[in-house]
């Protein structure tokens, strides 16, 4: 992805000159008599250093939590040891098969991605699917010429039910290797399996997984283009009795950086500047049997070669190295799939696109064990087909151009099943909040914007007996980058400076009584970063970087995690696990 991992300014550039798409990776990896490279530090990220040329840097590190693991009797299987080379279109498979040792039943199940990688690459996407499920959405770190090492781990216990007999396994990382792009991806992936004990119970799984992907023996996902949409066609349990859809949604090219796209007529009015279009508001929208079922405004993921890779390094920002996906509660449509005639479930990519995003996900089935058929209906559904995003543009004093746009969204969706304990209503209130403003000045050179997105879901469940039972997931998604690029006297001259502020606030809550909410999970991940890349000539002169990010969020056990770590000159300063 050579030009999406550009900042924008740098995009405008490398589109009148090309050369420059190959100067900013080679100028990562330095010639000789560059500076040297930079030591570990005693204090905390500080503001890039004038001057300071950063060759290699430490091994990627982030606040998030490991993945808890039982003292329980356990077995690791190698499901994959691969190098990815020029492997576009040649994903690596082969089959998972639980081990005969570890039968189970299992009270946790982890897979474990390890990779390292030396010289001069690009970030790139991967995914892995079990059985045509989408379990792990990452992507890479970009190296250094000395090379360096990473790990991220993945709960996989919710896919327990698939995971009980062999299935197809398919791990897809696309890379380029020639004369320019050096770094071969050479990655690990094991699956261990802890047993149940009387300690350690079997894991709580729904009844049934179910792919909603295009392929069990090729890569799942969906890359969509404006104006497409993608239709899996899934036969259903004839007792279900709940269905929750774990969606995945990333975008690609011009659609990394979304938040900071403009709308199209302010493109076309200045074709110059290297803009890309579509304006700034996402939303992935979930359909059953065509019609709207769930909407989800996604997180503004940023890959480790985004904006400038200097901010990086080594602390990527969050969502690069483990994707977080998102849940659309589909229980009010579950008593219209029982029928025992073919259904299905589309994925709509946002509206007005640029460029490609990459879709799929998983069906959460949960069945009535004492009623061979369930039925039902949906008995409300106000989702409107597009929000309306009022956009406003506007020349500013000083020269620049900013550009706002905001919208909400609320809509409801209800329903019901008949089940062997009597009538279960959902109902599912949404409501989002969207804002953004983009400056724009020096034909697109410089670019500031911040952008605001929250929200929240509401889910009543009524058994026909007592109070409903009523949860609220919330989040929150603040985002404020400045990318600016100067070009120099010469082809192979620009300074490129970035800065990055971003967050996800995620909380989870139930409703006792009548007014008072209790928390019972949640996380708070914050991250700001900074970085400058100069070339003067051909001769890099400046390249640096700092970051700092402070996680704090609820365990799957109940306890609390409080991880904070600091980075400057591509080294770790402050690694510091706090009491909750």
């Amino acid at each position: 992805m050579p030009i999406p991992s550009l900042p924008t300014p740098l995009r405008a550039a490398a589109r009148a000159v090309p050369a420059l798409v190959l100067a900013l990776a080679a100028a990562l990896c330095l010639p000789a008599g560059a500076a040297t490279a930079a030591t570990p530090s005693a204090s905390a990220a500080a503001a890039p250093a004038a001057g300071r040329v950063e060759t290699d840097y430490g091994n990627p590190v982030t606040a998030l939590p490991p993945v808890s693991r039982p003292d329980t009797a356990h077995c690791t299987v190698t499901a994959m040891q691969h190098d990815f080379a020029n492997s576009y279109g040649q994903p690596f498979t082969a089959t998972l098969a639980p081990p005969a040792n570890c039968p189970g039943p299992w009270t946790k199940v982890v897979l474990d991605w390890s990779g390292s990688v030396a010289g001069r690459q690009y970030d790139r996407l991967a995914g892995v699917w079990i059985g045509g499920a989408e379990v792990l959405r990452t992507s890479t770190p970009e190296p250094d010429p000395s090379g360096i090492s990473w790990h991220v781990d993945q709960d996989l216990s919710s896919f327990i039910p698939l995971l009980r007999t062999p299935q197809p396994l398919v791990v897809d990382l696309g890379n380029i290797v020639n004369a320019t792009y050096t770094g071969v991806y050479h990655m690990t992936m094991t699956v261990t399996y802890y047993q149940a004990d009387r300690h350690h119970p079997a894991a709580a799984t729904a009844d049934q997984v179910l792919p909603v992907s295009q392929s069990s023996t090729a890569p799942g996902w969906w890359t969509l283009s404006k104006g497409q949409s993608a239709t899996a066609t899934l036969s259903f349990p004839r007792n279900l009795t709940a269905a929750h859809l774990q969606l995945y949604a990333r975008g690609g090219g011009c659609e990394e950086f979304w938040y900071a796209n403009v709308p199209d007529d302010y493109t076309a009015a200045h074709p110059d500047d290297g803009l890309c279009g579509g304006g700034s508001y996402r939303e992935v929208q979930v359909l059953v049997d065509g019609r709207l079922a769930g909407t989800v405004q996604p997180f503004p993921a940023i890959y480790t070669g985004g904006i400038s890779p200097l901010l990086w390094r080594p602390i990527p920002s969050i969502d690069a190295l483990r994707t977080q996906p998102y849940d659309v509660d589909l229980t009010p449509f579950a008593g219209t799939l029982t029928d025992g005639h073919p259904h299905t479930v589309t994925l709509l990519p946002p509206a007005g696109i640029s460029d490609g995003w990459t879709l799929d996900g998983s069906l959460f089935l949960d069945t009535d064990p004492l009623r061979a058929q369930t039925g039902g209906a949906v008995t409300a559904d106000t989702i409107a087909a597009a929000p309306q995003v009022a956009t406003t543009e506007a020349g500013q004093a000083d020269g620049s151009d900013l550009i706002t746009a905001s919208t909400t969204r609320d809509w409801t969706v209800a329903g019901y099943v008949d089940t062997s304990r009597g009538r279960i209503s959902t109902r599912i209130d949404h409501h989002g909040d969207y804002s953004n403003s983009n400056t724009i000045a020096d034909q697109g050179q410089r670019q500031v914007t911040s952008q605001r997105d929250s929200g929240w879901t509401l889910t009543s469940t009524d058994r026909g007996h007592g109070r409903p039972a009523v949860t609220r997931s919330s989040w929150s998604y603040p985002l404020d980058v400045t990318s600016t690029y100067t070009p120099g006297a010469t082809a192979d001259s620009y300074l490129v400076r970035g800065q990055v502020s971003v967050a996800r606030h995620l909380a989870d809550e139930t409703l006792q009584g009548e007014r008072h909410w209790t928390r019972q999970a949640g996380s708070d991940d914050v991250l700001s970063a900074q970085g400058v890349l100069e070339r003067q000539a051909g001769t890099t002169v400046q390249a640096d970087g700092s970051g700092h990010e402070h996680y704090t969020g609820t365990t799957a056990d109940g306890g609390c995690y409080d991880h904070e770590l600091a980075a400057d000159h591509g080294y770790v300063t402050l690694d510091r696990q706090h009491s909750c």
